[in-house]
């Protein structure tokens, strides 16, 4: 069927009517009114790729924007959903689809309505995928509920993101680009029997994120190492995935366990055709002592059918803490001289992403540039030679230039890297004047006790004001993690990089005499706490 037609027919039937204003009865009735008008059977869609395409985009463009109707009906989208929908993860917003607004005339229409695509395109496939199952004929439901019934492996519990990481997954995909050739790779290593496959790189070039946009879109058991959080010992890990595992795959008489014997019981009820992956995030940031174990304890042997994703910074391989025996190992290096064309057009996509869609940054980005009379493409090009192929550059520096901190720069004068933005910030906060003791004792304090702590505790070993020492963590906003803590908001430092560089700081050298005094006034504190 023409998808021209199914686009006359919703503009024809549907009122000029905000999608608030119509009821869901209403809703329906449209839906079949149009079904009816296109020689649709509403309760029995057709059965082939072009039919059920059609009949999911009456149900799903029922008072969406016309732009976003036309989109669909174009034959690049419908041929990229169709690719995108027969692989492992249909989800993901199809790269094709992003190439393709960025030169048809559709994309600023759709970046005007600030529209989610990414959104979008998960309802569509979900609506595509409920209209697919009503093809089937009795026969099949039949068919199908038996194989269900008749299933040794069934998997009771359906998997679930953890409520402890799920604020950092969602912070971390929240403006995800980019990245295929990580996936590509590791979907290749899944060939092999059972395996660990390492993803490594430098602080900020987005390890988390790809380990979060994996769990998030596979559901995948997961573990996130957290230095700041304190979340990152072996007990801690082994006790989760435990959990996790428990709870996938219903398993019991586990008490005496380790997690070899859990993953070969695991193993076991892995229905056929399917994969138990377990990603693990920041090895680096791990604490435990040295000695011949792996590192958190991973197992040098492996059930077949299971596989690890790990993540972490690079280190010297005498350092290596992952030892195995018959099981396939991979590391993918991102600063490796093949990825480094990769890893800049997905910069590219990400400042190319904020610069048109995020609802937040987007219009002062867009002054700012023309403010300077810069072409779009030419500020894409010069931030990301600017970032070194950094995501976490990108996070402060384009909100910053989006708020105007930048605007006594021009593109040339923006740091270089990662590391010399925070010592650009640095100097112009004027941190290595005198009269910034009281900000830079606040900082030391956040970097030696290393978990989140709430103002008022700051204040009290600092012997300030409590206001005051907010006013200070407000002007660090973007460099420090806000969380709620047994109803206390607390603070710690947000990425490891930035705690690397602090505690590189001369001005924040532990032996300084100033800050000795400050190490016994955080003693007095937690004598007089446990008290």
């Amino acid at each position: 069927m023409d998808i021209s037609s199914v686009i006359t027919a919703i503009t024809k039937i549907v009122p000029a009517v905000a999608p608030q204003a119509v009821k869901t009865a209403q809703r329906n009735e449209l839906v079949i009114k149009i079904l009816q008008e296109l020689k649709f059977n509403p309760t029995q869609p057709p059965n082939d790729f072009d039919g059920v395409y059609a009949y999911a985009l009456v149900e799903y463009g029922v008072l969406k924007p016309k732009s976003l109707l036309k989109l669909f009906r174009e034959k690049e989208i419908k041929a990229a959903f169709w690719k995108k929908f027969n692989t492992d993860n249909p989800s993901v917003l199809p790269e094709e689809v992003e190439s393709f607004l960025d030169w048809n005339v559709l994309g600023d229409e759709i970046r005007d309505l600030n529209i989610n695509l990414q959104q979008e395109f998960e309802e569509f496939l979900r609506i595509f995928i409920d209209v697919a199952k009503l093809t089937r004929t009795p026969a099949e439901v039949l068919r199908d509920k038996e194989l269900r019934k008749n299933e040794h492996h069934k998997i009771i519990n359906v998997s679930t993101i953890p409520a402890e990481f799920a604020p950092l997954i969602q912070e971390k995909i929240r403006s995800f680009c980019g990245r295929g050739f990580v996936f590509d790779a590791f979907n290749d290593f899944l060939k092999h029997p059972k395996g660990y496959f390492t993803v490594i790189g430098d602080a900020g070039m987005g390890k988390s994120a790809i380990a979060a946009k994996y769990v998030y879109d596979h559901k995948a058991i997961c573990y996130f190492n957290v230095l700041q959080n304190g979340r990152n010992r072996p007990e801690l890990f082994l006790k989760s995935i435990h959990q996790q595992l428990i709870n996938r795959y219903q398993l019991e008489n586990t008490e005496n366990d380790d997690l070899s014997a859990l993953l070969v019981k695991a193993s076991d009820k892995i229905p056929m055709g399917e994969q138990l992956v377990i990603v693990v995030d920041a090895l680096d940031e791990v604490e435990q002592e040295l000695g011949a174990e792996n590192i958190l304890y991973l197992p040098k042997t492996l059930p077949d059918k299971v596989y690890f994703l790990l993540t972490r910074r690079r280190y010297d391989h005498s350092k290596k803490r992952l030892y195995t025996e018959g099981v396939e190992q991979k590391e993918l290096d991102l600063t490796a001289s093949q990825y480094i064309g990769l890893s800049r057009d997905d910069i590219q996509k990400y400042i190319r992403f904020c610069l048109r869609n995020d609802p937040e940054y987007k219009n002062g980005l867009k002054k700012w540039i023309q403010d300077r009379n810069h072409d779009e493409e030419h500020f894409i090009d010069q931030v990301a030679n600017k970032s070194e192929n950094n995501f976490m550059y990108l996070r402060y520096v384009l909100p910053g230039i989006a708020r105007g901190s930048y605007d006594d720069l021009n593109l040339k004068q923006l740091p270089d890297g990662l590391q010399e933005y925070y010592e650009t910030h640095w100097v112009r906060m004027g941190m290595d004047d005198k009269t910034q003791q009281q900000m830079v004792i606040i900082l030391f304090i956040l970097v030696e006790i290393g978990t989140p702590i709430p103002c008022e505790m700051i204040a009290d070993i600092a012997k300030e004001d409590e206001f005051e020492v907010q006013k200070v963590l407000d002007d660090w906003v973007e460099y420090l993690k806000h969380q709620n803590i047994s109803g206390e908001n607390c603070y710690s430092i947000y990425h490891s990089s930035f705690l690397d560089f602090l505690k590189a700081k001369r001005v924040l050298d532990s032996k300084r005499r100033l800050f000795q005094v400050v190490n016994e006034q955080i003693a007095e504190y937690l004598a007089r706490e446990m008290a």
